[in-house]
């Protein structure tokens, strides 16, 4: 999963973020309510872990600001219905009540165990029924993430692991400016300005699995930024 976890209290923070990378998932930490809401501007994500009490933007405005049909904070369309648990330094009862009426899915009071929060996310995602998205679909480009295929109409295309992770992030994110950084932060999970180069390697491999011989190309350079992928006539960059 991609869970964006706005939390303010740095330590607690990285605590849960390693934590969840621990498990295969994928983590970017906001710390406070402003810059969550700038990430669901920019990213697809899976999962909001949110603590009331952010700095700048409150962790109850930003439940207010994602859940609001009013759509005056251009989030994405997908962060609209997104899983939250809320993370509370209170237990009083009233709180937790206006959290749920707000439209959070589950709340969890501080100090806690990571089991018991990794339990409950699984609750609510079993719950929504909304696990991470298993199927990706771009143009006429296939992805399954359970069955780890792939398919271009109707051909199948065989990845190696990284280079399905990198497809996969890539389809999670269309119509983005993709840096080398953070593909390196979300791909390989390293720090950013870590071994740049091998993206431009890899990238090169997955082009001519997926573009070479089709008529319209995914995958996109942005001179001085990066790449985008998808379809967009009006992009500035190119298919080299």
């Amino acid at each position: 999963m991609r869970i964006l976890i706005a939390e303010d209290d740095a330590p607690l923070a990285t605590v849960i973020a390693q934590a969840f990378k621990s498990e295969e998932h994928v983590t970017k930490v906001a710390p406070n309510g402003d810059d969550a809401l700038h990430l669901m501007q920019k990213e697809i994500f899976d999962l909001l872990i949110l603590d009331l009490n952010l700095p700048v933007v409150s962790g109850s405005e930003v439940l207010q600001k994602v859940r609001s049909e009013e759509r005056k904070i251009p989030i994405l369309s997908e962060n609209r219905d997104i899983p939250i648990l809320i993370l509370t330094a209170t237990d009083e009862v009233e709180e937790r009540v206006a959290c749920l009426d707000a439209g959070a899915d589950d709340y969890l009071t501080k100090p806690f165990s990571f089991s018991e929060l990794s339990a409950r996310i699984r609750a609510v995602l079993r719950r929504k029924n909304h696990p991470a998205q298993a199927f990706l679909k771009v143009a006429d480009l296939e992805l399954d993430y359970m069955q780890r295929t792939v398919h271009r109409g109707g051909r199948v295309i065989e990845l190696t692991p990284k280079e399905f992770g990198l497809l996969e992030y890539f389809m999670r994110n269309p119509g983005q400016h993709i840096t080398r950084n953070m593909i390196i932060e979300h791909v390989w999970k390293l720090s950013p300005d870590t071994m740049t180069n091998v993206v431009d390697v890899y990238v090169n491999y997955l082009r001519k699995k997926i573009d070479e011989g089709a008529k319209v190309k995914l995958i996109r350079t942005v001179r001085g930024v990066g790449y985008k992928f998808g379809i967009d006539e009006d992009d500035e960059g190119t298919d080299e």
